[in-house]
């Protein structure tokens, strides 16, 4: 532990528009009440952004900021410069990225400094070129984009991860857990139990927990062989599964199957397996920029023809459509 008095880090976060005001905050305020536990400012922390103006979330709310980039990057004094910056995003995260940003964080880390990023923030740590063969965590909707984009980025489905000097979360209150598991790091469990108690909270998650609820709660379902399906199905969506394969795979026959996905989810398996190769493929083309042809492949399908028509069957719309429309909303 530290010596009473000393600052054990001093944190910059990074506020980019549209940030998640919930990760945000839950990584905050274990900060302050690990001081408040400990009686002494061990964090100290200040908000940046890319121009010193105040920045607005995506709830609405603007967040007045402390510096900017440019006097972040000319502080040259051991007193001033960080141990530690966090970037904050969150929806449009593609429309805020910067060079000027990347240069910067680049250069921190080159310094030795940790960076994180809370909800989206990988994208911006990826963009950068600070993920390169290292374990990070991104929203569970943006993950297929983020894969497919940056294939070199170990990404996983986790609420954080911690690789060496890069802290990665989820965002909402994944950030928490995270920032309880640097405080933990930093002291001991102790305190980490007094800030849980403090936050109203009965534990800090294991980054490998849940970013989703599990399928049964998500879908409804409760029987174990269609949960055992969908699961054998959203883990091939690339190269989709045949029927037969899938029947050997639970231990059923082709009938049963088709006779539980009725009774359970009221289509074929046929169709549901479709619906949920076609909800990745929104994902995709909402959050990247790959070409409508790569989606199909990335996808299941064997030609962009049958992909853009499944596509327009169930969303009244061509896979174009639904990217042109992203771009105008992101121009707004």
């Amino acid at each position: 532990m530290s010596a009473r008095g000393t600052v054990k880090r001093s944190i910059v976060f990074y506020l980019i528009p549209d940030f998640t005001m919930l990760a945000f905050a839950t990584a905050l305020e274990p900060l302050r009440a690990a001081n408040r536990m400990l009686g002494f400012e061990a964090y100290r922390w200040r908000l940046a952004s890319i121009d010193g103006k105040p920045v607005r979330a995506s709830c609405g709310v603007e967040c007045a900021v402390d510096t900017s980039l440019d006097d972040e990057r000319r502080k040259m004094s051991g007193q001033d410069r960080p141990s530690m910056v966090v970037v904050c995003s969150g929806i449009n995260v593609e429309k805020y990225a910067n060079r000027s940003t990347f240069a910067w964080l680049r250069e921190e880390a080159n310094r030795g400094v940790s960076i994180g990023g809370l909800c989206t923030g990988a994208y911006i740590l990826a963009t950068a070129g600070l993920l390169s063969n290292r374990r990070c965590a991104i929203h569970w909707e943006n993950l297929p984009g983020f894969a497919e984009r940056f294939p070199k980025a170990n990404v996983i489905a986790d609420l954080f991860e911690v690789d060496q000097n890069i802290y990665t979360c989820a965002g909402g209150t994944a950030a928490l857990d995270m920032m309880l598991k640097l405080i933990g790091d930093d002291f001991d469990e102790g305190l980490v139990n007094r800030i849980c108690e403090q936050v109203l909270t009965d534990r800090v998650r294991s980054p490998t927990d849940r970013q989703r609820l599990p399928l049964r709660a998500r879908l409804g379902v409760q029987n174990a062989k269609v949960l055992a399906i969908i699961e054998l199905m959203e883990a091939n969506l690339s190269e989709p599964l045949s029927l037969v394969e899938i029947a050997d795979g639970v231990g059923l026959s082709r009938r049963q199957i088709e006779r539980l996905f009725r009774q359970e989810m009221g289509r074929s398996p046929a169709r549901y397996y479709l619906e949920i190769r076609l909800d990745r493929a929104r994902h995709l083309l909402i959050q990247s920029s790959m070409p409508v042809v790569e989606v199909a492949v990335a996808c299941g399908f064997v030609s962009a023809s049958h992909f853009s028509k499944c596509y327009r069957e169930l969303y009244a719309r061509s896979p174009q459509q639904e990217r042109n429309d992203r771009k105008h909303m992101m121009a707004a």
